[in-house]
């Protein structure tokens, strides 16, 4: 029953900066390891970044390492990407995913499959 709701994609030039938000809801988001995902026109879904149940670590995918963040506030229920440095090439659709996991904190998952609830998805263009 768990929904999620992303938020926060624009048009930005290339070099500039978002943050995605991603609202949780129906679910205890404290069992849920969250991802990141992105999908351009014509392309695979391609894995962005994850974070454990704790918050305490982090994942990324080799092409936005050192560029992106991704926290959660589990007061709020909420997961972000903090996205910099922007690229062309990081134009996509922008998911947010969850997946549940009862017995460990600190495990991230880069496999879509993991992933039993996703959001809607949210558009980030960048261009120079």
């Amino acid at each position: 029953q768990l929904q999620l709701v992303e938020s926060g994609g624009s048009s930005v030039q290339a070099g500039g900066s978002l943050r995605l938000s991603c609202a949780a809801s129906g679910g205890v988001f404290s069992r849920y390891v969250m991802g990141w995902f992105r999908q351009a026109p014509g392309k695979e879904r391609e894995f962005v970044a994850s974070i454990s149940r704790s918050g305490l670590r982090q994942t990324y995918a080799d092409s936005v390492k050192g560029r992106f963040i991704v926290s959660r506030d589990s007061a709020q229920d909420m997961v972000y990407l903090q996205m910099n440095n922007l690229k062309e090439e990081d134009t996509a659709v922008y998911s947010c995913a969850a997946h549940l996991n009862l017995k460990f904190q600190e495990v991230t998952t880069s496999r879509y499959t993991d992933y039993a609830h996703w959001g809607q998805g949210t558009q980030v263009s960048v261009s120079s």
